[in-house]
């Protein structure tokens, strides 16, 4: 059965310029040089995309790519040049001031790289802010604040003030606090970027762990693959302003559409990113349990290389769809050997 759109933009530009409107009345898009010799800057440029309820859609790119100015535009937090934006069918760009707010305060949650907490509140009254905003009373925001701090793993610190707590302990306020009003949507810009390595794979870590609980329509921003990687149910790759390639994580490694789409999994383990399923053989044969395919290859690579057989590969319902051997493992990961 397929998934429920939550999320769609249809032909979405956002141009910054002199008259940039008028470049939107031809027959034909404008191409980025057109807008080059116009002094035009093409931000976002005729982006289309369709986020899945449920999914974990991350928008990558290089600085300048507009990733974020597309969010924005997503958010309608930037007012876009041109386009459709439709969240649960409702285009945004006919939503009047007064209907924007309430979906933000009730069905959008969003977190940025700069936390933004309030100084002189506790962390159980930063939570608490979008619930006073919306008028809600104080014990019943206090008591839904409090779920959701410990929720993020933050119980015992309530009383706490910004100052008095790590930068991942500030970054954990500031997710509790975007999800305090159980939004539809949730968008994160680079929510981990500013956050030392170790925190950050912890921080990613507690990210997939609420998704396994909450199921929310997240958009995700970050520039590195290694974490999209990990997050990612799909990615969009963005350059110059266009979405060139949207894919699973497996697919930009297997079939990137451009050379530039290839540079960014250059150097990430192929490990971490291939399945079983995608470098299995159709072969029928095997030893052992089944190994589901959709598992990493990093997770199952030394019990593979040191069996004396292939083992069986099964889908999600258990059944034998091929099997896989030392030798495709090899060639993942060494760069040699032919797959079996």
């Amino acid at each position: 059965m397929p998934l429920k759109t939550k999320l769609s933009c249809r032909n979405v530009w956002k141009l910054y310029g002199a008259n940039a409107e008028r470049f939107l009345d031809r027959d034909m898009p404008p191409s980025g040089e057109d807008l080059r010799k116009a002094g035009i800057i093409g931000a976002v440029r005729n982006a289309s995309i369709d986020i899945a309820e449920g999914e974990i859609f991350i928008i990558m790119g290089l600085s300048g790519s507009g990733k974020s100015t597309l969010v924005r535009c997503l958010s309608r937090l930037i007012e876009p040049t041109a386009g459709q934006v439709l969240f649960d069918g409702t285009d945004l760009l006919c939503a009047n001031e007064a209907e924007l707010i309430e979906i933000r305060r009730h069905k959008m949650g969003m977190v940025f790289q700069h936390f933004a907490l309030l100084p002189h509140l506790t962390v159980l009254q930063n939570v608490m802010f979008p619930l006073t905003i919306q008028g809600v009373a104080k014990s019943q925001a206090a008591e839904s604040a409090l779920e959701v701090v410990e929720l993020v793993g933050l119980k015992g610190r309530e009383a706490y003030y910004p100052r008095e707590l790590s930068g991942g302990q500030q970054q954990r306020v500031g997710i509790a606090r975007s999800l305090v009003t159980e939004p539809d949507l949730w968008f994160l810009d680079e929510p981990f970027s500013a956050l030392d390595p170790l925190i950050r794979r912890e921080m990613q870590d507690e990210f997939l762990r609420l998704q396994a609980r909450l199921h929310k329509t997240i958009v995700f921003i970050t520039h590195d693959f290694e974490e999209a990687v990990r997050l990612a149910d799909r990615i969009a790759i963005m350059k110059d302003g266009e979405i060139i390639q949207v894919a699973t994580p497996e697919e930009l490694v297997l079939n990137p559409a451009s050379d530039y789409v290839a540079e960014f999994t250059r150097h990430i383990p192929r490990s971490k990113v291939l399945s079983v399923g995608g470098i299995m053989s159709a072969e029928l044969t095997g030893e052992g349990d089944p190994i589901p395919q959709v598992t990493r290859i990093s997770a199952v690579a030394e019990e593979i290389i040191s069996a004396d057989s292939p083992r069986p590969v099964c889908d999600g319902d258990g059944r034998i769809i091929g099997s896989i051997g030392r030798n495709a493992v090899a060639h993942v990961l060494f760069g040699s050997g032919e797959a079996s």
